[in-house]
């Protein structure tokens, strides 16, 4: 804050020195420059440069050496040439701030307000001071050269200014040429748009009705009308093509049109209302015209007679596709993961459209969770007298009010490893596609893998608040959801978790990770301790440190095992004290508040809070909250019934022995991940020794396996009477009252440690419509990727972007090119037949693949590798043989990864997919 920015151009032997005293001296912002390469001479003086770095850049070779020197310096570099550009970023004396938490999220031309600066605290009295950004992580402000010399700490915070917006006469907003666009590459069609639907509101004036569906004579007359405006508006680029759909579709009514484009007016709406947001500045277009058919001038294309009123329901929808399409819809089978707020408008979509609306079609809706009030404001399918019902059952019931027809089943199951009896390969096999309406990555993520492995299509969409976005997969044609989490959050540093959290982010992931250690995968591992003579291979897999922790909580478990109540509130309180007093002064006893860095810096400073401990109070309501809900869950692991008697919690606390506690000088805490990872290294023989310790220790307990046997927790957000959320709050708002970070309140904390994107009825409407527009290519059997559009919204900032699928890279395999799409299938039984053995399954895919198996793995465990005594066993056989469990009864496929001689070092591989029931 206010310091230099300082450029360093050059990194052969003079130029480190200068970085490294520079960077050691705690200048706030390096930048360091070279456009040269590493050569041999460069490494008689550049002590960070090695023989491996030849012919790399110095700037980047020397980067991560030097970052590590000071972690509160701001380090970038640049390996282009110097110009002038460049250089006014080092000149003149604006105050430097760098962000030590995240990257900048301001930009330039935006005005912010300074708040807790120690030292420098006339920034602290400052009004909105604009910013210009520097970099990821920093941007420069006034002139600080006169202000009092910088400490420590600080926030900045956007001001919103008030903006007066002013907008043009209708006559002049007519000009096709002032338009907002959705999709950059259609700016010549939706100019065309506009002139189109300016002469059909002609069109309808002269003739009092539309142009009728597929009508030739009429979409020459509204063409004819187009081009004399296009002629007055001087307008060179009519495209005609356009204006001939616009007469076709013209009596259409879309329910999916409907959505996108009510949920985006909606929106307006409320700006009017609020004042707040960007308001949309004239006209906005937008056209789906991929989702007519790809090939209309071929046979069986659209005719007048095909598009012409039935008189049914669906009539709207018939004008624009046909009937034909029509019964391709009724006849669709979908699987809904979500009945939520994208859920919902989905539901009334489908509904509105006919999915699953004749014979042979169905819909098949999941969502474990129950219906709360606040679902109430987007969640439009539900009434305040549904209220504590599924949610699934109830929007079953609702849309079946909205169109009969339709054939729904509701369910209550989470879609994961633990539904798979129920989500088998036959219920996938007999889908047309998948659409996920869902609150979290991981479930996205699960889903996705199922509709890759079973080759489905799938329809994805998301929200966060007035921001929206679609996804869709389709087989053989596109790139899938994948692992990457499309919210873009980021891993939190386990040294920030453990010992410097500054956000509520950070405690309430703590908070979640101490649920799953203490109440989940502690209960898990004694199970599997008690069952599993593989446990400690297992264990040690995972690297010493961790076996040891798992031992030491395994062996705590079963040593000091709860009798009743009375002991659940005892450890309750004891980890209070441990959490929330014990840890903290340990902390403050290797890192005191006045510790300073090897540099001489203040170690608390920036992102680091300082701590303190906290005294329990029985009159704190959080303290109490936590000890109840820890209690209860401590109890439920165990199979002791809990009590939510307050009065007699606190007769039990008053007889809780706490014994003092001394910090040890032995304790080494690791300040970055780097570091905590060298520490473990260090530390093998020791957690060996204490490893067989443990053991030993163990196998000394003569308590029966079965009264041992306990009852992990999985974690569930929505349901308030399993006290899983109160230990989420109370938990996290106590650690933050340790660092000083600003309490979240229930709601906050559900949707964080929840990892739930929040959503409003407008976003979700429009995005829903979106989804569907996509539903329609997928019925169709569009073929073309260019038919297909993701898209990204921000209706608080009017902003549409629409863009083609990206493709699946794909991957070679000894020459011959694949995708995530392929797959090696193999029908390991057939009718009447014995199961393959592994020696069948070799020479099936040598035949019909030509690829040489070398090796199988069935996740990691090793199915086949040159082991002949293997060769004449069925394939299902050495599966339970090497996993030492049997397969379930449900599964039918089997996804086995192969090597392959023709290419051994090959990344990705098509799996074999083995079809054996």
């Amino acid at each position: 804050m206010g310091e230099a920015n300082v450029l360093i151009c050059g990194l052969r032997g003079l130029g480190v020195e200068v970085a490294k005293n520079v960077i050691l001296a705690g200048v706030g912002s390096v930048t360091i420059q070279d456009e040269g390469t590493t050569e041999w001479g460069d490494l008689s003086s550049q002590f960070y440069l090695k023989e491996g770095d030849l012919g790399k850049n110095r700037a980047i070779c020397s980067e991560k050496h030097l970052a590590r020197l000071n972690s509160y310096v701001r380090l970038s570099t640049h390996t282009e040439s110097l110009n002038e550009d460049f250089l006014q970023r080092f000149e003149g004396n604006p105050g430097i701030v760098t962000c030590t938490d995240d990257q900048v999220v301001f930009s330039d031309g935006m005005r912010v307000v300074f708040s807790g600066i120690q030292g420098m605290t006339e920034l602290n009295r400052c009004g909105p001071v604009e910013i210009k950004v520097i970099d990821s992580f920093s941007f420069s402000i006034c002139d600080t050269s006169n202000f009092s010399e910088y400490e420590k700490g600080g926030m900045a915070t956007e001001v919103k200014e008030t903006k007066t917006l002013n907008f043009i006469p209708l006559e002049v907003a007519l000009d096709p040429q002032l338009l907002v666009f959705t999709d950059i590459g259609k700016i010549p069609k939706h100019q065309s748009l506009h002139l189109g639907f300016h002469a059909l509101h002609k069109f309808q004036q002269k003739y009092s009705r539309l142009p009728k569906p597929r009508n030739q004579e009429d979409a020459e007359l509204l063409l004819s009308m187009a081009k004399q405006l296009s002629a007055d508006a001087q307008f060179e680029e009519l495209d005609e093509d356009v204006v001939r759909k616009l007469s076709y579709c013209a009596r259409g009514d879309l329910a999916p049109i409907n959505a996108f484009i009510g949920g985006l007016a909606a929106q307006e709406v409320m700006k009017a209302c609020s004042g707040k947001f960007t308001p949309l500045k004239q006209w906005l277009y937008f056209d789906a015209l991929e989702c007519l058919p790809e090939q209309e001038n071929s046979d069986g294309g659209l005719t007048e007679e095909a598009c012409a009123p039935t008189n049914c329901r669906y009539d709207g929808q018939i004008a624009v596709f046909g009937s034909e399409f029509q019964e391709k819809l009724k006849k669709q089978k979908y699987f809904l993961v979500g009945a939520g707020a994208i859920g919902c408008e989905l539901l009334k979509n489908f509904a509105l459209i006919g999915v699953g609306a004749g014979e042979g079609g169905s819909i098949t809706v999941t969502d474990m969770d129950s219906i709360e009030r606040s679902n109430l404001n987007r969640q439009f399918l539900f009434r305040s007298e549904d209220i504590g019902r599924q949610k699934s059952e109830a929007a079953a019931e609702a849309v079946r009010k909205i169109n009969p027809s339709i054939n729904i089943t509701s369910h209550q199951n989470r879609v994961g490893q633990e539904s798979e009896s129920i989500y088998t390969y036959q219920f996938y096999r007999n889908l047309d596609g998948v659409a996920a309406a869902l609150d979290n990555v991981e479930a996205r993520v699960y889903l996705d893998q199922c509709c890759v492995q079973y080759q489905k299509p799938m329809l994805e969409g998301g929200t966060l608040g007035g921001k929206g976005h679609t996804l869709v997969v389709v087989p053989h044609l596109t790139e899938s959801y994948g692992q990457a989490p499309s919210s873009g959050q980021k891993d939190i540093p386990l040294c920030t978790l453990k010992h410097f959290p500054y956000r509520i982010e950070h405690t309430l992931q703590w908070a979640r990770e101490q649920f799953e250690g203490l109440f989940k995968h502690t209960p898990e591992n004694i199970n599997q301790y008690l069952s599993d003579a593989e446990f400690w291979a297992r264990t040690l897999d995972q690297g010493e440190a961790e076996a040891v922790e798992v031992a030491e909580a395994v062996y705590r478990s079963l040593k000091y095992r709860p009798c009743d109540w009375q002991n659940c509130v005892t450890w309750a309180r004891l980890q209070w004290e441990t959490f929330y007093n014990n840890d903290i002064i340990q902390l403050l006893h290797c890192f005191p508040p006045d510790h300073v860095t090897s540099s001489n810096l203040p170690f608390w400073m920036g992102a680091k809070r300082c701590p303190h401990s906290l005294t329990f109070d029985p009159a704190n309501t959080t303290h109490l909250d936590f000890i109840m809900a820890s209690a209860n869950l401590y109890g439920q692991i165990y199979g002791i019934k809990g009590s939510t008697d307050r009065d007699d919690m606190m007769k039990i606390l008053d007889k809780v022995p706490v014994p003092a506690f001394c910090p040890k000088s032995s304790v080494k805490i690791a300040v970055v991940d780097e570091e905590l990872k060298e520490n473990m290294e260090e530390r093998n023989d020791e957690d060996q020794a204490k490893l067989d310790e443990l053991k030993q220790k163990l196998s000394s307990l003569q308590q029966a396996s079965q009264q041992c046997r306990m009852f992990p927790l999985e974690f569930e957000k929505d349901d308030d009477s399993n006290f899983h959320m109160d230990f989420i709050v109370a938990a996290s708002n106590l650690r933050a009252e340790n660092y000083d970070i600003p309490a979240a309140d229930r709601h906050k904390s559900k949707l964080i440690a929840g990892r739930i994107i929040p959503a409003i009825a407008t976003t979700t409407a429009a995005t829903s419509g979106l989804m569907c527009l996509e539903l329609y290519k997928l019925v169709q059997g569009h073929q073309q990727i260019s038919s297909f559009q993701d898209s990204f919204l921000n209706l608080a900032a009017s902003y549409y972007f629409l863009s083609q699928p990206s493709k699946d890279p794909g991957f070679k395999v000894a020459g011959k090119e694949y995708s995530l799409w392929n797959q090696l299938l193999v029908q390991g039984r057939k009718e009447g037949q014995e199961e393959m053995t592994v020696e069948e399954l070799l020479k099936y895919v040598k035949e019909n693949y030509h690829l040489t198996i070398t090796a199988l793995f069935y996740g990691s465990a090793l199915l086949y590798n040159d082991h002949t005594e293997r060769l004449k066993q069925r394939v299902s056989e050495v599966v339970q043989m090497v996993t030492k469990a049997e397969i379930p009864a449900h599964v039918q496929m089997l996804e086995i990864i192969p090597s392959f001689a023709e290419d051994e070092d090959c990344e990705k591989v098509p799996p074999v997919m083995y079809l054996f029931r």
